[in-house]
């Protein structure tokens, strides 16, 4: 409990800590955190990709392929949040988007192709 609150605690403030800004530590900043936030986060992709599934396809399709792709989705989150803690000296921006879970959480995840400097 104690590692999810200072978990939590380190990432508003890095969250806090504005990476829409032109400074090369606030980009890298941003990154961290997007980083912390998509490792932390990563395992909700598969209630939301459920979801999603279950409004566009019905319940069946969601409680076999929307379980199934909820799962490669948190991988790719999660992962992807560890490619950025692992790489945040570089300031690009989140192969996964949206950047957030809570971004868009009606939209599904999708990744992108190039990598794009902030």
């Amino acid at each position: 409990m104690k590692l999810m609150i200072k978990t939590a605690l380190i990432l508003s403030v890095l969250m806090a800590y504005d990476a829409s800004a032109s400074s090369y530590p606030a980009r890298l900043g941003g990154k961290i955190g997007n980083g912390i936030a998509n490792v932390v986060t990563g395992v909700a992709e598969i209630p939301k990709t459920i979801m999603i599934a279950n409004h566009q396809e019905g319940i069946a399709y969601a409680a076999t392929a929307g379980v199934v792709t909820g799962i490669v989705h948190m991988l790719g989150r999660t992962l992807s949040g560890a490619y950025d803690l692992a790489t945040f000296i570089i300031p690009t921006k989140p192969i996964v988007t949206p950047d957030y879970i809570w971004q868009d959480f009606d939209k599904e995840t999708s990744y992108r192709s190039t990598w794009q400097l902030r």
